[in-house]
C-alpha cells in the first residue's frame, strides 16, 4: 500500500531545474524524489560487514544449524549463497532450499592459486546477488582448514581485511582446530566478530578477550 508524501519549502529555480531534469530523462519529479528518498534511507541504514566463524561437531549439526539460518533469512533483504567442495554434504541441503551455489568449477582452492580461486569464488556470487547484502555459508574454508590450517588462516585474513556486506559464516570441523596451534587458532578467534559452536540442534556463543593475570584473582 503506496503513502502519499506532502514535500514543502522548495523555490521556484528548483522546482524547475527539477523539471526540466525529469524530462530530460523521461521520468517523472514524483520517481526522482522517491529514489533519493530511497538512497537517504540505505545510507542511513548501513548494511553489517559481519565475518563470523563457525566450529560444528559433525555434518548433522551443521545440517541442522542451515535449515535454522535458511528460516531466518528466508525473505528478501538477504542473498543465500554458499561455496563448497564436489559432493559436500551442504550442496544437496542448500541447493533444496534454493540457496545460489557459488562454487568455482573446475574445483581448485589448494597452493598458490588458492587466493585468486577464493577471489573467483566471491566475484561470481557477488555478481549474482545483485546488490543485496550476502548471508553466506563458506566451506571451500573448511575444505582447505583440513589440507593446510595454515593456507585457511592466509585466506581469511583477506577477506577480514576487504569484507563484503552481508553475514559470512566461516564453519571449521572442531577435530581440525584441535589439531592446530594454539597461537594460530588464538589468532583465528581473534579476526572474527562472533564464534558460534553448533553442536546437535543448539548453538554456543564464545567470547574471547585477552586477559592480564590479576584478572584470574577476581571474582
Amino acid at each position: 500500500m503506496t503513502k502519499d508524501l506532502l514535500v514543502r519549502g522548495f523555490s521556484d529555480d528548483v522546482h524547475s531545474n527539477l523539471s526540466k531534469k525529469a524530462d530530460q530523462m523521461g521520468v517523472s519529479i514524483n520517481s526522482i524524489v522517491k529514489d533519493a528518498v530511497d538512497q537517504w534511507l540505505t545510507k542511513t541504514n548501513p548494511v553489517p560487514h559481519v565475518h563470523d566463524l563457525l566450529i560444528y561437531a559433525d555434518e548433522k549439526s551443521m545440517n541442522s544449524f542451515l535449515k535454522s539460518l535458511d528460516r531466518m533469512a528466508n525473505n528478501e533483504q538477504w542473498f543465500k549463497s554458499f561455496a563448497a567442495p564436489p559432493k559436500h554434504h551442504s550442496e544437496k541441503i542448500l541447493s533444496k532450499l534454493e540457496w545460489f551455489n557459488g562454487t568455482v568449477r573446475p574445483y581448485s582452492p589448494y597452493g598458490d592459486g588458492g587466493s585468486k580461486y577464493c577471489g573467483q569464488v566471491m566475484e561470481k556470487i557477488v555478481r549474482e546477488s545483485k546488490k543485496k547484502p550476502l548471508c553466506c555459508v563458506d566451506f571451500v574454508i573448511t575444505d582447505i582448514a583440513n589440507n593446510s590450517f595454515g593456507q585457511a588462516m592466509e585466506l581469511e585474513k583477506i577477506y577480514d581485511e576487504s569484507r563484503l556486506p552481508g553475514l559470512m559464516f566461516c564453519p571449521y570441523k572442531s577435530t581440525d582446530l584441535m589439531n592446530s596451534d594454539i597461537t594460530d587458532l588464538v589468532e583465528l578467534f581473534m579476526m572474527h566478530d562472533r564464534i558460534f559452536v553448533v553442536k546437535n540442534d543448539d548453538i554456543y556463543k564464545l567470547h574471547i578477550t585477552k586477559e592480564s593475570i590479576h584478572k584470574i584473582f577476581l571474582n
